[in-house]
């Protein structure tokens, strides 16, 4: 094992800023690791107004996620990274499908993990403690890199890199290393610009950095049980997350096209076929979209998000269509059955909500008698 005692605390901190970047991370910066005092004092508020919906992650136990010490003993430092996953767009495809927000077009979680591990490593190469967090709920990234000096808060409280904007993942490195920390937060950029407030579908947005998650469309795709009725038509295309917000954003459109995958990487997925989606087994569809967040890994989350698309949508002519739905309002699962139905009525396809008229779940049935806007002027 390497010792780091012919370093000083700039010297060390300099070297693994050079590795972080020679590892494909694009911004890196150091804090202490002190209490995360602003996120503590945010997310008991918000979670006190019921803001945080049934959303746990951070919000589960606040005191446990910004505390830096309770991920790793003896903590005194922390290096925030951020890997970027801007780019070009992606066209549309020919088949109906559902659309992915672009920080699941690939792992791009993966590779920022990797980036922070050839930190960790050298780290402990030289003695030190150090453990990686990025998407956890132990400790809350955007709070991190802000102290960190990555970037400031934007009013859809994403965190804005200088020059690139909101396209990157974020994450840690906890390490008893003593490391020179960044002083000087940044300072706000965003000034009078609200163009984040206007974009948002179901004004999620309710101030300056505050989203109402039982509203905010990223996540009523995630979560568990029905996709609230008020918010489905919202939905659109979307089957995972949900950009709008980042997509009109001033700095994101100045400087997007020239970070993270282009549209030519292969390896990107930034749509997904429903009529697949709703025919393959279960474990077809987790291999394909398993890196993603799905409540309790039920893949009937995913499929009732697939199903209320068709809704938006689909061509109620197209057989593929009619039959899928068909199929949906017998299937076992009463979410299903009762997102299928909302499907149907949109379409204006009443005829097949024969095989519910007496369905016995509650769900289904409320399905049958409540308002529904079809898309082609029926109701």
């Amino acid at each position: 094992m390497r010792t780091a005692q012919h370093l000083s605390g700039e010297a060390l901190a300099r070297h693994l800023v050079e590795i972080g970047r020679s590892a494909g991370l694009e911004a890196i910066g150091i804090t202490h690791a002190e209490v995360l005092q602003l996120s503590r004092t945010v997310l008991h508020h918000r979670k006190a107004k019921g803001l945080a919906g049934t959303m746990n992650f951070t919000y589960r136990n606040p005191d446990r996620s910004t505390d830096p010490g309770r991920a790793l003993s003896g903590a005194r430092s922390i290096i925030a990274g951020a890997y970027g996953y801007g780019g070009l767009g992606a066209l549309a495809p020919s088949l109906l499908s559902g659309r992915v927000a672009r920080y699941s077009w690939r792992d791009y979680y993966g590779d920022l993990h990797r980036g922070l591990d050839s930190i960790a490593t050298e780290l402990r190469e030289l003695g030190y403690s150090a453990r990686v967090y990025c998407d956890d709920n132990s400790v809350v990234d955007r709070n991190v890199a802000y102290r960190a000096g990555l970037g400031w808060y934007g009013k859809n409280a994403n965190l804005l890199l200088p020059g690139t904007g909101s396209w990157f993942v974020l994450g840690s490195v906890i390490t008893n290393a003593e490391l020179p920390p960044n002083t000087q937060p940044l300072a706000d950029q965003c000034g009078s610009c609200r163009q984040c407030f206007d974009a948002c579908p179901t004004d999620a947005i309710v101030g300056p950095g505050v989203v109402d998650a039982r509203r905010c469309l990223a996540w009523l795709v995630q979560a568990g049980g029905e996709i609230p009725p008020e918010f489905r038509e919202a939905v659109g295309d979307r089957l995972y997350g949900c950009d709008d917000c980042q997509d009109v954003c001033p700095p994101n459109k100045k400087y997007g096209l020239g970070v993270g995958a282009a549209m030519n990487d292969s390896t990107i997925d930034p749509w997904v076929p429903l009529i697949w989606l709703l025919s393959v087994s279960d474990t077809q569809l987790l291999e394909r979209v398993g890196r993603w967040y799905i409540a309790k890994r039920d893949p009937a989350v995913v499929r009732r998000t697939a199903l209320v698309i068709l809704g938006n949508t689909a061509d109620p002519d197209d057989k593929s269509v009619v039959d899928t739905l068909g199929r949906y309002l017998i299937h076992q699962n009463p979410l299903l059955r009762a997102h299928a139905v909302w499907a149907s009525r949109r379409l204006g396809l009443e005829f097949l909500l024969e095989s519910v008229r007496d369905d016995a779940d509650p769900s289904v049935q409320r399905e049958l008698i409540m308002p529904v806007r079809c898309r082609f002027g029926s109701e």
